[in-house]
């Protein structure tokens, strides 16, 4: 009965932009290797079954000093994402997708890939409520799939870490810039966009060492990887030893705000028009999106390692 009201007569996008009321159905996009807070959201979101149901996975393209190119980012993504699985109990086949192996050439360029086919495939499907896209890295996938097939713009919620506030002086974020002109499909493709920006905003989602061994030591395999990874990265990235010093664990915001939008708050403003020169541009004739302008620290990472704790595996 729901899906068929559903199908009939979808929600209204500023009904869609609203906090969910309950649990949902959702997908993760993530550039799983780009650094380490992507492994932590796509755990947070698989070990929050309460809260949502997540139905894929997808591999999206990065490039930095730790990929050779976008699709080396691609797939060393995808490869994380199958170690992540395997600590889960998670079985990748109709699970984990490969995305785009490059970025957007220009503005319609839609990037074909299996997680572009396999989001536009979920998003069609009769459901009773919007499909939530957790996005946490370049938007090429999602952006091709409303590139590929503009019917699902109806029918999904994009919750996106990406960009900085809409009044600052410049729009340069990684994910963002990344993909300039996929970045700019989400802003202008009037999909209901959750936009969780960085700066005075999931920057604030620090941790350390000495906190995950507090909290993570001596729990379970995942939580151990993490742990791990986590201290490997310190030691790469501390300028020097016995400083202090804290990580961000950017990508958790957008798995939070699903699990109690309390703890990520927002409000609805104008979409932002995305110029060629990197800054936002905004104006009251735009359509709305849901922009976060904080984050609940204590109280999205207590709920985080809490989880990662407890998992059997």
């Amino acid at each position: 009965m729901g899906a068929a009201v559903f199908e009939s007569k979808a929600a209204s996008l500023e009904e869609r932009l609203a906090p969910p009321g309950g649990k949902v159905q959702a997908v993760v996009d993530s550039d799983t290797y780009n650094e380490i807070d992507d492994q932590f959201a796509v755990a947070y979101a698989l070990l929050s079954p309460r809260h949502m149901e997540v139905e894929a996975v997808y591999a999206a393209p990065f490039l930095n000093s730790r990929s050779k190119s976008a699709g080396d980012g691609m797939q060393k993504s995808y490869d994380e994402i199958l170690r992540i699985l395997a600590r889960l109990g998670r079985k990748p086949p109709g699970f984990a997708f490969t995305g785009s192996a490059r970025f957007f050439a220009r503005a319609d360029d839609a990037v074909d890939s299996p997680a572009a086919r396999d989001l536009i495939a979920k998003a069609l499907q009769p459901r009773p409520a919007p499909l939530y896209v957790i996005t946490i890295g370049a938007p090429t996938n999602v952006s091709a799939a409303l590139l590929m097939e503009p019917r699902i713009r109806d029918r999904i919620v994009v919750v996106w870490l990406g960009g900085r506030p809409y009044d600052m002086e410049h729009a340069r974020e990684f994910n963002l810039h990344q993909d300039l002109h996929a970045s700019r499909v989400l802003y202008d493709s009037g999909v209901a966009l959750v936009n969780i920006p960085t700066t005075n905003v999931s920057e604030h989602l620090r941790t350390t060492v000495a906190e995950m061994d507090h909290f993570l030591g001596g729990k379970s395999g995942i939580a151990g990887y993490l742990r791990a990874e986590f201290a490997k990265y310190a030691q790469e990235h501390m300028p020097r030893p016995n400083m202090a010093w804290s990580k961000v664990i950017w990508d958790i915001s957008a798995v939070a705000w699903l699990i109690e939008p309390k703890w990520v708050p927002s409000k609805v403003a104008p979409s932002p028009v995305l110029t060629d020169d990197v800054t936002f541009r905004t104006g009251a004739n735009r359509h709305p999106v849901r922009v976060a302008t904080g984050c609940n620290r204590d109280a999205i990472f207590t709920d985080l390692f809490e989880k990662l704790a407890a998992a059997s595996k």
